[in-house]
């Protein structure tokens, strides 16, 4: 995959750097300031992006900013944002855009290599991986203003886990519950959200877009 680093910390930045390299990737780029990064991701189009979402000058919320204009400019293009802390607002405003190819991980708890490049993978697919954590704070919200109360605790627990980019077995494993049981949870989500019938794949990133969403 061809993959552009934005990082102002020059020691985690070579470090992906070396990581990504050894797996045989291509870094296209690397950003250490938050002005350049919306020209490189629209001048190189990288496969993904690892994103800091504070970066100089301002060390707020540049990173961010620049992958919400970016993914206006070129739609679906796969992030994956590490970060110190969850920018609920500007999260909130990435996830609305679409949540396919969309990730949002905490550094300290980013805690293994292959952790690390199965979310990167996984976004880079198509797909999501969201920290639970930031799961946690874009959820909080009155019971009437949630547009999947109908859905039950375990169903609830099974679109978390979705959210976080887990496949069937790993969420049966997870809840202590059978697969079997985990494919019946997933399909009274999709009922009850009334995602379309085909392609199970496209339902799945609808609901978990449903779901961060609410």
């Amino acid at each position: 995959m061809r993959i552009l680093i934005a990082e102002d910390n020059a020691l985690l930045r070579e470090g992906l750097s070396a990581l990504l390299t050894s797996e045989g990737h291509q870094v296209c780029a690397t950003v250490d300031h938050g002005d350049r990064l919306l020209p490189a991701l629209l001048e190189h189009r990288p496969d993904v992006s690892v994103v800091d979402v504070r970066l100089p000058p301002g060390f707020r919320d540049e990173g961010l900013r620049a992958v919400i204009e970016a993914r206006r400019q070129i739609p679906a293009l796969p992030i994956l944002v590490l970060s110190q802390y969850v920018e609920r607002t500007y999260a909130t405003e990435l996830l609305a855009q679409s949540a396919a190819g969309v990730g949002y991980l905490l550094k300290d708890r980013v805690g293994r290599a292959e952790e690390f490049l199965e979310a990167l993978e996984r976004v880079a697919g198509g797909g999501t991986a969201m920290d639970p954590e930031v799961i946690s704070q874009l959820m909080v919200r009155r019971a009437e203003q949630d547009p999947l109360a109908t859905l039950t605790q375990r169903e609830r627990e099974v679109l978390a886990l979705m959210a976080q980019g887990r496949n069937n077995s790993t969420i049966a494993e997870l809840l202590v519950i059978a697969e079997s049981s985990v494919n019946k949870h997933i399909g009274s989500i999709f009922a009850k959200l009334g995602m379309p019938t085909p392609d199970s794949g496209h339902r799945r990133v609808l609901a978990v877009l449903a779901y961060l969403r609410a």
